[in-house]
């Protein structure tokens, strides 16, 4: 869902070359919903091979992360493991929207209307068991590391930003500030062009950094009441936060209350919005499992493994797949020769 707090959040413009040399953890499944929903077909449908298998997510993994190794970027993917109990509700009612989008494609696609089959057919994507370890097998054949979270990628991706073993995560989602990771990067996987909506014309999407120190500094705010203030306006575990409070009433609420969170919480009725204490969700985000069983180390791409994957089994075109290792090669080299160094 995402954290919605990006009007009281600072950020700044980046491009690629800042965070050359730099290691990124990347929230991976969040990157692989995203390639699973935009990277469609005109009529909505995904990417497929010849035996019918979703290749989307291969597509955008494959060709974004070439890119990014082109720019000296390197990446560890961080998996989500079991979701919280809490969690429970709001994959559910992702679920029941899944099917409700798929209803609506189903219509449109009667109905021959292209573009109301396009604006449904990105909300019915599903991210299948194979498909991650698929995944997996590609970035990994691609010279990266795969992390295992426990729990919660965003979470692992931040706990391992705080320990300095890389440098900011990766991800869409504001959530990932309330695990206070340092540094947070956006829009590093749909840089470019974005159709704006309802109009002609397209934005221009750039890569965005966000400090946390930053963030802190103009709300006012320590890691617990990050916390607080994302329950206010909603989190995966309260969809919805509390009903006519957004992140401009919640800052003013936290200011309010200070540290007296009961009083905060029965001030805004908690308990006539969620049937659990506010304290089960404060406390699924404070004490989310975490793990230091991970191996940081990147290798150079194997060509022989990617075509396998690709190729072979997915009939991508060998053509591509060797012209996105030549230009890493090219790009490499001539980094080496400015005294930049290598990539890994």
């Amino acid at each position: 869902m995402g954290l919605n707090v990006k009007d009281i959040i600072p950020s700044k413009e980046i491009s690629l070359d800042d965070l050359s040399n730099k290691r990124l953890a990347v929230d991976t499944y969040n990157l692989l919903y995203q390639f699973l929903t935009t990277i469609r077909q005109p009529d909505g449908s995904p990417l497929l091979d010849s035996k019918g298998r979703i290749t989307s997510h291969l597509n955008g993994l494959f060709s974004r992360t070439m890119n990014l190794l082109q720019k000296g970027i390197r990446l560890a993917f961080v998996f989500d493991g079991a979701p919280p109990a809490l969690k429970a509700q709001e994959r559910e009612r992702r679920s029941r929207l899944k099917k409700e989008a798929m209803q609506e494609y189903e219509i449109a696609k009667e109905c021959h209307d292209i573009s109301a089959m396009k604006k449904h057919a990105g909300r019915t994507a599903r991210l299948e068991p194979e498909m991650v370890e698929e995944a997996k097998e590609l970035i990994r054949a691609m010279g990266m590391p795969v992390v295992q979270a426990p729990s919660e990628g965003e979470a692992q991706a931040a706990y391992m930003a705080k320990k300095g073993d890389v440098y900011a995560t990766v991800s869409q989602d504001f959530d990932t500030l309330l695990y206070s990771t340092p540094f947070l990067v956006r829009n590093l996987s749909i840089t470019g062009r974005r159709k704006k909506a309802g109009r002609l014309g397209f934005d221009t999407i750039k890569p965005e950094l966000i400090s946390l120190s930053d963030v802190r500094n103009r709300l006012g705010l320590d890691s617990e009441h990050m916390v607080i203030l994302g329950m206010l306006v909603g989190t995966d575990y309260n969809y919805g936060g509390i009903k006519g409070i957004g992140p401009v009433k919640a800052l003013k609420i936290l200011k309010e209350c200070g540290n007296d969170f009961d009083a905060l919480f029965a001030r805004v009725g908690w308990e006539e919005h969620f049937g659990m204490p506010w304290t089960d969700v404060y406390y699924t985000f404070r004490n989310m499992p975490v793990t230091d069983d991970y191996c940081l180390e990147w290798a150079d791409p194997d060509l022989g493994m990617v075509t396998e994957i690709l190729c072979d089994r997915h009939d991508f075109s060998r053509e591509r797949v060797e012209n996105a290792f030549s230009k890493l090669s090219d790009t490499r080299s001539e980094r080496s020769q400015k005294g930049l160094g290598e990539f890994f």
